[in-house]
């Protein structure tokens, strides 16, 4: 606890016999946690970033070094929780916070009530943070789209908990350095092409991402490899700034759960990238697999859908 010698503005707030004191919890954030399939065995990322039962470990509370938290990655209506302890998460408030018309809003949440069944359950109120900015969801069957906002990436995100005086009490950074817009989402299967997918992207001022953009996974025969430090074998570990499924997980789980946090309209499929080495390759959004197909085209290329993606990774 921390002791603060406030003059009598505080007056109403007493320990012992001072009129000048308030206690501070020491609130502490340890993990910042998505949801939880694919992440244990083979799905688990090293144990000082991942915890299969708790999420990403907070890597940094240096504003300099917010980089090393997570999520790097993001996409309309994705959520995480903080698992927060010292405090009751209900007595902190939490202005939204917006770059590039992205905006992370955090607010507490009573674990009977939400319907996230991957939610934490260690408290009875948790604290959830909800991504909100560009998406093309009106514009999903049009082949043709107009180019909708793109956000100047990256940007530092600092979320601020504060007290009922207004003091801060704990708070959490993170940098986003991609943000994904996906197509088709929940709708029934489209029979599109991989090139239509490609310029549907293109139109909207987005690029279709490379294997590294979504996973770390290894592909052998024909090989190839996702983002770096990778995976041992043909799926992700969860890590961060690794690939946008590899953070997340399986996407799908993230899909129109309740009234509080809409839609993110991921479906579990094959998603295309720009990767072609004689074959195109694919990645499966609830797991991180990378598969690849035949060229010319065959009627399997109907089998893929979209995410297009701000910028490449470097």
């Amino acid at each position: 606890m921390i002791l603060l010698l406030l003059s009598s503005l505080w007056n109403e707030v007493r320990t012992g016999n001072r009129s000048d004191a308030i206690i501070i919890p020491s609130a502490v954030i340890h993990y910042a946690r998505p949801n939880l399939f694919f992440s244990e065995g083979r799905y688990a990322g090293p144990a000082d970033i991942w915890s299969p039962k708790k999420g990403f470990l907070v890597q940094s509370t240096n504003p300099e070094s917010y980089n090393l938290n997570f999520p790097t990655t993001g996409a309309h209506n994705l959520r995480f929780y903080l698992i927060i302890t010292g405090i009751d998460v209900r007595d902190l408030k939490w202005k939204p916070v917006t770059h590039e018309g992205i905006t992370a809003t955090v607010t507490s949440v009573a674990t009977n009530s939400a319907s996230d069944y991957w939610t934490p359950t260690e408290d009875r109120f948790v604290t959830r943070v909800e991504l909100t900015g560009p998406d093309a969801i009106n514009q999903w069957d049009n082949p043709h789209p107009n180019p909708i906002a793109k956000p100047k990436l990256p940007q530092t995100f600092e979320l601020v908990g504060r007290d009922r005086y207004g003091i801060e009490v704990v708070k959490y950074g993170f940098v986003l350095k991609q943000w994904f817009v996906v197509r088709d989402g929940h709708l029934p299967f489209r029979t599109r092409t991989y090139s239509d997918h490609l310029a549907w992207c293109n139109n909207i001022g987005y690029q279709m991402p490379r294997v590294r953009d979504l996973t770390n996974a290894t592909k052998f025969g024909p090989s190839i490899v996702g983002a770096n430090p990778s995976s041992p074998g043909n799926h992700y570990t969860r890590h961060i700034d690794v690939g946008f499924f590899s953070e997340w997980g399986d996407l799908y789980d993230y899909d129109c759960i309740d009234s509080f946090s809409g839609c993110s309209r991921f479906f579990p499929s094959f998603y295309w990238t720009s990767e072609v080495r004689g074959r195109r390759f694919s990645v499966f959004s609830s797991d991180g697999r990378i598969f690849d197909w035949t060229l010319p085209p065959t009627s399997r290329e109907m089998e893929g859908r979209v995410t297009c993606v701000s910028n490449l990774k470097p």
